[in-house]
């Protein structure tokens, strides 16, 4: 009965091991990523179906520990593959996987769908000899289904529950289940995908580093859409270095995406930012007014240390007024974008399972009040309303409108005025701007509240600015540390 002391011994250890140090551990005979996904799968049972029932996991990849040996066997007779080698990964339910797994998208519409080939994230990670391990629960259809939707509630896996403070904290949404396992180390590292927020807000709320990358970094391709203006997937990680590796891993031009073909950045271009720990030379602009009068008092004092260090480590900081700053950001381009996009992905999943449009998503919750209604669908019923061709004016207008707020008026306005390098927002407010002009931004942990609630320090800059921001969240995160496990 060797199986409880190893399954100790790995939870004291290695449950907070970055993946470096897990693969040094691998090329070293210490540890299998046999092993590795054993201890996983038993914390998953332990903690996310048991114990405090965080309801992250939706569901395990059947085939998770056989694929771990064979990659077990291929570092014996060839060497790993690269750093993610073994690695078990957990994805968000949105995200196309060929296997015995569902993508859903939280619906109990799609809960019998499989996926009839690979999303272009999931080659890619499986090329790079990552795991995966399983899928994440997550607020249902990403969160454009009602307006007072929970965060990380969903009619097939339930409510996701934050490990900081089960019952206490909002976990964020919608990449909930991606955010909450990570933080409760049931994977090394998960994906997450955002259109407004959903990778920094689950990133903020569980102590995570969360990169939403610039729109064409990382193709959309098998992932069930909101918008394509907007749609974008990331990583979610305990370290900006984790997270790193897995954005340079999904990375690729992909023709089915063709804004994938207009990427500069290599791998090396995302990895070469952790040799020192320095802002040095760098200038940032604080996106105070409009943003800091969200936060309580306790928030600020945080986020006003943060920026006291980022100065200790050399960047030079300056106020930043963005025109755009107050505008109420409108979801229009989103409805309009909705019904075009997921009735182009429903039209191509297998058809026994009866689902072919938004509008047959809508009839089907209709005729399941009670288990699929229990916030309503009205941002669906909105979506189906347009044409579905994007010939409306109205259209074209908003989409006319979020670029310009966002970018002209926005984030390259202030760049451009300061001579900056990047911004700052507090936690993850900066969100929807960023969102909006399809440029990237990264969160790291910068303290927690009294009550125990994590918050977060974003940095934002123009399109594809990933190196920078990647160097300046890892030098920020070496000099502070603030991150630290939930008590479960």
């Amino acid at each position: 009965m060797k199986d409880p002391f190893l399954f100790t011994f790995y939870n004291e250890h290695l449950v907070e091991a970055a993946i470096d140090e897990l693969q040094d551990k691998m090329n070293a005979g210490e540890l299998t990523s046999r092993q590795l996904v054993m201890m996983y799968l038993y914390r998953i049972a332990s903690i996310d179906s048991g114990g405090p029932k965080l309801n992250s996991v939706l569901e395990i990849n059947p085939d998770a520990v056989h694929i771990a040996e064979a990659l077990d066997w291929e570092r014996k007779s060839k060497g790993p593959r690269g750093p993610l080698h073994g690695i078990p990964i957990l994805l968000k339910d949105n995200i196309d996987t060929h296997d015995k797994m569902h993508t859903s998208a939280g619906s109990l519409a799609l809960a019998h769908s499989v996926a009839l080939k690979d999303s272009y994230v999931a080659k890619q990670l499986r090329r790079a000899g990552a795991v995966i391990l399983g899928k994440t629960n997550m607020t249902e259809w990403a969160n454009f289904m009602a307006e007072d939707m929970k965060n990380g509630y969903s009619s097939r896996g339930g409510q996701v529950l934050n490990p900081y403070g089960p019952g206490s904290f909002d976990v964020g949404g919608s990449s909930a289940g991606s955010g909450a396992s990570t933080a409760a180390n049931l994977a090394a590292a998960a994906v997450g995908t955002e259109t407004s927020g959903s990778i920094l807000n689950p990133a903020v709320q569980n102590s995570l580093v969360g990169i939403k990358p610039t729109i064409g970094l990382i193709s959309r391709s098998g992932i069930i859409p909101i918008a394509q203006s907007q749609d974008t997937a990331g990583p979610m990680a305990r370290t900006v270095k984790d997270a790193a590796l897995l954005l340079a891993a999904m990375m690729g031009a992909d023709e089915q995406d063709p804004i994938t073909l207009t990427n500069p950045i290599c791998h090396e271009d995302i990895l070469m930012g952790f040799e020192e720990y320095s802002a040095k030379g760098v200038k940032l602009g604080i996106a105070r007014e409009g943003y800091f009068e969200h936060l309580t008092q306790e928030q600020t004092v945080i986020m006003e240390n943060a920026i006291k260090k980022l100065k200790e480590l050399g960047a030079e900081i300056e106020e930043a007024v963005i025109p755009s700053a107050k505008e109420k950001w409108r979801y229009d381009v989103l409805t309009y974008e909705f019904k075009t996009d997921v009735n182009a992905y429903l039209r191509g999943i297998d058809p026994s399972v009866g689902i072919r449009s938004l509008s047959d998503v809508i009839q089907f919750n209709l005729q399941n009040p009670e288990r699929m209604l229990k916030y309503g669908q009205k941002m669906l019923q909105e979506a189906e309303r347009t044409s579905g061709n994007l010939v409306e004016k109205e259209y074209i207008e908003a989409l006319e409108e979020d670029v310009y707020f966002s970018r002209e008026r926005g984030i390259d306005y202030v760049l451009k005025e300061l001579k900056a390098d990047a911004l700052i927002f507090p936690h993850d407010l900066g969100a929807d701007i960023a969102a909006k002009a399809g440029y990237p931004s990264i969160t790291v942990p910068a303290g927690y509240t009294h009550a125990g609630e994590p918050i977060g320090i974003t940095f934002t800059g123009t399109a594809f600015s990933e190196p920078l921001l990647i160097k300046l969240a890892y030098a920020y995160e070496q000099a502070t540390k603030h991150r630290h496990a939930p008590e479960l």
